[in-house]
């Protein structure tokens, strides 16, 4: 299972709307084939196994999420393995979306094959914490990064941040960018950096989705975003009183443009949130200022926090990592839990829980 889940951490930010799933198949202690979910979510995991596999009647079937048990663009994987005639399956997690939920556990054993579940549940849970918070909550996960100086500033009272870290604290955003569907700037930090927001350097097979939250549509649409669009897709994410001519100007791109609502001056970010989620996005990165992430942690909508420090201070007149969380004691101040810390040459890397 832990084979499995380290082939399902591959697809991380190329599967969605479909969770990413690995799958081992073993017979008699050796392994007959192994699958990961494919580029787009199609085919699944188990699918791809079993193609590799060959004749699989009495193996074992390790898969990180329950088979589906429902026919949509491919026939249900719970049937699949009941027609390869495999003896036993082992899961990880049951599948919380409505039209498994448990379906395919049961269609295996009334099939006659042996099933166990709840096999490192707590590592898959991690794995697919989009795809899962997507399915029970309507919201997709958010990873905060933020890459700071040691007093906690991302750019000094002139706004220079380039670069506060060195060059592989940067290729390893570029790839947390590589296991998150999209990338998320706010309009601040947009219209101040004109960034393109694509993976580099890393030989990627792919690119994220790149998101702009922009309520009056004030970044130019001739910019790199806009530049780029018809080549890797740009979703903006506007208020109802953006301006005609910006949404013509960034349409005419072939960037997608989706109107949430307002409240209290500023574009309902729940809400925005939640319309990405019905469209199938499972994990998003935001890169945005401190404004956008101040707002975000305020909300309860980050659940990481994805932490870049570098050994040099800037002072107090240097601009802030955080905006206004409006606190008026300690005890509102959110406690994080760390989950991971490494050294990337002189920088220092740590992942946080909210």
């Amino acid at each position: 299972m832990a084979h499995a889940l380290r082939l399902a951490a591959r697809g991380l930010g190329t599967t969605w709307p479909n969770p990413s799933v690995g799958c081992v198949i073993v017979k008699d202690g050796q392994i007959l084939g192994r699958g990961t979910t494919q580029k787009g979510g199609r085919p699944h995991a188990e699918r791809m196994a079993l193609a590799q596999a060959g004749d699989a009647s009495g193996a074992t079937a390790y898969v990180t999420l329950e088979p589906c048990a429902h026919h949509g663009k491919t026939p249900p994987c719970a049937k699949g393995l009941i027609g390869a005639r495999v003896a036993r399956v082992v899961t990880a997690l049951t599948d919380p979306d409505a039209r498994v939920a448990g379906r395919g556990h049961a269609m295996l054993r009334a099939a006659g094959i042996t099933v166990a579940e709840g096999v490192l549940s707590a590592e898959a849970q991690r794995l697919n914490a989009g795809f899962l918070k997507r399915v029970t909550q309507g919201l997709p996960l958010v990873t905060l990064k933020l890459a700071t100086t040691l007093d906690g500033r991302i750019a000094t009272a002139t706004g220079d941040s380039r670069w506060i870290t060195g060059p592989l604290a940067r290729a390893h955003v570029h790839m947390l960018r590589m296991t998150h569907d999209a990338v998320l700037v706010g309009s601040g930090t947009a219209c101040a950096d004109d960034p393109d927001l694509t993976i580099r350097g890393l030989g990627a097979r792919h690119q994220p989705l790149r998101l702009l939250i922009d309520s009056q549509l004030r970044h130019n649409a001739d910019s790199r975003l806009g530049r780029s669009a018809k080549d890797h897709p740009v979703w903006l994410l506007h208020g109802p009183q953006a301006p005609d001519a910006a949404r013509k100007s960034w349409a005419d791109t072939g960037a997608r443009l989706i109107e949430c609502p307002e409240a209290d001056g500023h574009l309902n970010l729940t809400e925005a949130l939640r319309r990405l989620a019905a469209e199938g996005v499972t994990r998003i990165l935001c890169e945005g200022g401190g404004t956008l992430a101040a707002r975000l942690i305020a909300l309860n909508l980050v659940d990481e926090l994805a932490l870049y420090q570098a050994g040099c201070l800037i002072g107090a007149e240097g601009t802030a990592a955080l905006g206004r969380l409006g606190l008026t004691a300690l005890s509102e101040a959110p406690r994080l839990k760390r989950l991971e810390t490494q050294s990337l040459g002189p920088d220092q890397f740590t992942l946080w829980s909210l």
